[in-house]
């Protein structure tokens, strides 16, 4: 056996020397030893890595064949594995300073299974201490862990916890002429459990202007039950009904041998629980009676039908429902009164606005409350329905931050966090 004994090998030209060819095999005896000052890469399969010594604070995309202090004292954050991993390739992940369970730190597979799951899409690390290896297997497996592990007590647990949401359409805008009153904008709620990494996709009702019907709110993304409210149904004009809608809205009055507007229908489409309830009727105005007859139906509201209207009054909005998702009671999706020559009905809590006498101008609905706009007298300027607004609730710990369409943010609500929006946008979890 030829044998070489030199202190330093170094290329002859560039910077690059290879041992050997293809298929060779070189032995380490025992006892030896090899000290690495430098980068250590492609030696995946061997089940180590070496670790970056500069410990992370925030979201960064892992390299394989690398370990990662990752530090999570100030906030938790999320470590993205590498893009289109080959089998073998490695990663190395432990909590710096034991605030994993405070800042869990979040693993993003990009893409790739985790244990063989796609779902949920991302894993956490939430022990205090804690640590773990992935090596990625294939497409079916995906990631795997090598350490950090035991039976029964997987390092890894999934990125999923329980958002609240409150969902509110934009209300129906009022009648004219002794019109109805708009009905409220559809009211719905609901718990839901998500996984981290999936984009809630959030939708903001206007309200409708003149006897017409509110737009929808919903809110939707992968793996949940979209829920979606139903616009207020558009209040009738002087003998014409209400429309259906979310609440319905109030029908027109009846004019000598016109008929009466009958109300519009609320839960449209059918929901359950319900998103909301029927307008009122507008009241009828025989051949010989003065037009100071004439009265509006009130707006369906999310907790109650819109009253009638009676000989020279108005119907009352229905009342809207309360919610204390923001940490504090609001009353929301109100009906708008119906409007009369005489005495114009009220609008319904939440938002609702009141109907208006002779030649006034009726209320509008409260913006961001989904509440009916009222109706006018005879004649009058009828008003516009309230545009909606989505809100969603979740632990303070698991807010991210990753938010579109600028909703207000409030942290710390019992331990919630809690995102209003008044327009469109979206929240990834």
């Amino acid at each position: 056996m030829s044998e070489v004994k030199v202190n330093k090998i170094s290329p002859r030209s560039g910077t690059t020397v290879t041992l050997g060819d293809s298929g060779d095999t070189f032995t380490i005896p025992s006892g030896a030893t090899l000290t690495n000052n430098g980068t250590a890469t492609g030696f995946g399969p061997t089940g180590a890595v070496s670790w970056d010594t500069t410990a992370k604070t925030s979201g960064f995309t892992a390299v394989s064949g690398t370990g990662y202090f990752c530090n999570t004292t100030s906030a938790g954050f999320t470590v993205t594995l590498p893009a289109t991993p080959s089998a073998g390739d490695i990663v190395g992940l432990i909590d710096y300073a034991g605030t994993f369970d405070t800042n869990a730190l979040v693993i993003d597979p990009n893409g790739e299974n985790i244990e063989g799951q796609s779902s949920p899409p991302n894993q956490l690390l939430s022990g205090e201490r804690e640590g773990v290896i992935l090596v990625y297997v294939d497409s079916t497996q995906g990631w795997l862990p090598i350490s950090g592990i035991n039976e029964g007590t997987d390092a890894l647990e999934p990125d999923v916890y329980s958002v609240d949401f409150l969902v509110v359409a934009g209300g129906g805008g009022g009648g004219s002429n002794a019109g109805g009153g708009g009905g409220a904008g559809g009211y719905r709620t609901s718990t839901q459990t998500v996984y981290g990494g999936t984009v809630i996709t959030v939708t903001v009702g206007d309200g409708g202007s003149g006897a017409t019907t509110g737009s929808n709110s919903s809110i939707s993304g992968s793996g949940l039950t979209t829920i979606t409210s139903a616009g207020g149904g558009a209040a009738g004009n002087i003998t014409l009904p209400g429309s259906n809608g979310g609440s319905g809205g109030g029908g027109g009055s009846g004019l000598f041998s016109e008929p009466t507007g009958s109300g519009g229908l609320g839960n449209t489409p059918s929901t359950s629980p319900s998103q909301g309830n029927n307008g009122g009727a507008g009241n009828n105005t025989p051949q010989s009676s003065p037009y100071s007859e004439l009265a509006g139906g009130g707006g369906g509201g999310a907790n109650a039908t819109g009253s009638a209207g009676t000989t020279a009054q108005g119907g009352a909005g229905g009342n809207g429902t309360a919610s204390s998702i923001t940490g504090s009671s609001v009353t929301r999706a109100g009906g708008g009164g119906g409007g009369s020559y005489t005495s114009a009905g009220s609008g319904g809590s939440g938002g609702g606005g009141a109907g208006a006498v002779g030649g006034g101008s009726a209320g509008s609905g409260t913006v961001n409350t989904g509440g009916g706009g009222g109706g006018s007298g005879f004649p009058g300027s009828v008003g516009v329905g309230g545009k909606g607004v989505v809100i969603l609730s979740m632990p303070d710990e698991k807010y991210t931050g990753t938010t579109t369409g600028s909703p207000t943010v409030a942290t710390g609500v019992s331990g919630k966090t809690v995102l209003t929006f008044t327009g469109s946008g979206s929240y990834t979890t």
